[in-house]
């Protein structure tokens, strides 16, 4: 049963959790826009690269599936905060990392505690805001993609070029402890789900089984983000060797795609309230095509259309995110969202790491450096994405 907070209290709570999720975010998405650099650093090739971003989601993948069975056996904000402190003591061991084995060793440790954050916050949500609610409270919680790339991912770029790799990930887990001082005093005790029926710990993955239901919506959480990580991880190496951008026009992509989804997330989130999950996300899902085409093409045009290319990108393929984790949430009673989300969240890590791998092990570079066949792994995405749909449309609402 949702809890009853006032408005200032409903306010205060989401944009703590967004701040959560912020951290988290950048956490994962500054190591993309900063290939460059840890290859040259670490003298790795894109396939070795490849290996350090996947490793960051399939170990979120692990912790998310292993969480998936105990999530709902804790007080959510405790679990939360946890959480949160080993995914700060992870970021800090990434900026001392002196070695390729060191840095990817403290992803594995980062991934493993930020797959269970995610899955943590969601949950929350969930539990606090009524189904007439949620889809707007996950689109201002999920205002934090917009803003890592508004200010985080660009900040990031900044710092690492006036200092080093390293910087930013001091910075963040600093910043982090801001976050967490104010997740301690905001964040209220989640227990309603406690007064419910528990399964023993080897039955819990039988019992989240046995229901038809979670399997289409583990299928949707899975298939949406392999469509979107096929791509995402090699938008900036693309844009710069098959392209021609320069590594100072680069931050601009993420400035101006987080610009435009800061104002479009509220608005999918407020559609999402209103129509049924399922045909919001076939429609957000529908138009992300387009951009997906057009990113993944070797085009050589003016770099603002490029940026118009990006932008709408963000704006469509991280807007379905909206309706699909609303569908999701939805899919599950009280008493096993806390192992529904944990576990959505695993089969999301596991589907963009191997979405990942995947891609990488498609696209080849070639001699004069250009970075072949990234079209034909948006033409997969876009067919994911299509499986996608007709798997939601098998999800029922039942809270």
């Amino acid at each position: 049963m949702p809890l009853e907070l006032t408005p200032a209290r409903e306010r205060a709570l989401l944009f703590t959790l967004m701040a959560l999720q912020f951290v988290s975010i950048v956490d994962f998405m500054i190591m993309m826009p900063l290939s460059s650099q840890l290859m040259a650093v670490f003298d790795i090739q894109p396939a070795k690269f490849g290996v350090l971003v996947s490793a960051y989601a399939l170990s979120a993948g692990v912790s998310s599936l292993l969480a998936s069975s105990l999530g709902d056996r804790f007080d959510r904000r405790n679990a939360l905060l946890a959480s949160f402190v080993g995914l700060l003591i992870a970021t800090l061991a990434c900026a001392h990392a002196s070695t390729f084995e060191l840095l990817l060793i403290a992803r594995i440790v980062a991934g493993f505690f930020g797959g269970v954050l995610g899955s943590i916050v969601l949950a929350i949500v969930g539990d606090v805001f009524p189904p007439t609610k949620r889809g707007k409270a996950m689109g201002i919680v999920m205002l934090a993609f917009s803003l890592a790339a508004i200010a985080g991912v660009p900040l990031g770029l900044f710092i690492s070029a006036h200092f080093s790799w390293q910087t930013p990930f001091s910075f963040l887990s600093y910043a982090g402890i801001i976050v967490l001082i104010a997740a301690y005093k905001v964040i209220p005790s989640v227990r309603g789900h406690l007064n419910q029926p528990q399964a023993s710990f080897f039955k819990s993955y039988a019992e989240l089984f046995r229901i038809r239901n979670h399997w289409w919506a583990f299928t949707v959480s899975c298939l949406v983000m392999f469509s979107g990580f096929m791509v995402i991880p090699y938008i900036a190496p693309t844009m710069v060797s098959n392209i021609g951008m320069t590594d100072h026009e680069l931050p601009y992509i993420y400035l101006c795609g987080g610009l435009a989804t800061l104002f479009t997330r509220p608005v999918i989130g407020r559609m999402t309230d209103k129509y049924p999950h399922w045909k919001v996300m076939a429609v957000t899902s529908l138009l992300s095509f387009i951009p997906i085409i057009l990113v993944t093409q070797t085009l050589k045009t003016p770099f603002w259309v490029q940026l118009v290319f990006a932008t709408l990108f963000f704006v469509f393929v991280s807007g379905r995110f909206i309706p699909t984790s609303a569908l999701i949430t939805a899919s599950c009673e009280s008493r096993f969202r806390g192992r529904v989300m944990a576990f959505s969240s695993a089969v999301q890590n596991f589907g963009s790491g191997f979405a990942a791998l995947i891609a990488g092990a498609i696209m080849v570079k070639a001699p004069d450096g250009e970075i072949l066949h990234y079209d034909w792994v948006g033409y997969i995405a876009c067919a994911v994405s299509l499986v996608a749909i007709y798997a939601a449309t098998k999800v029922k609402s039942v809270s």
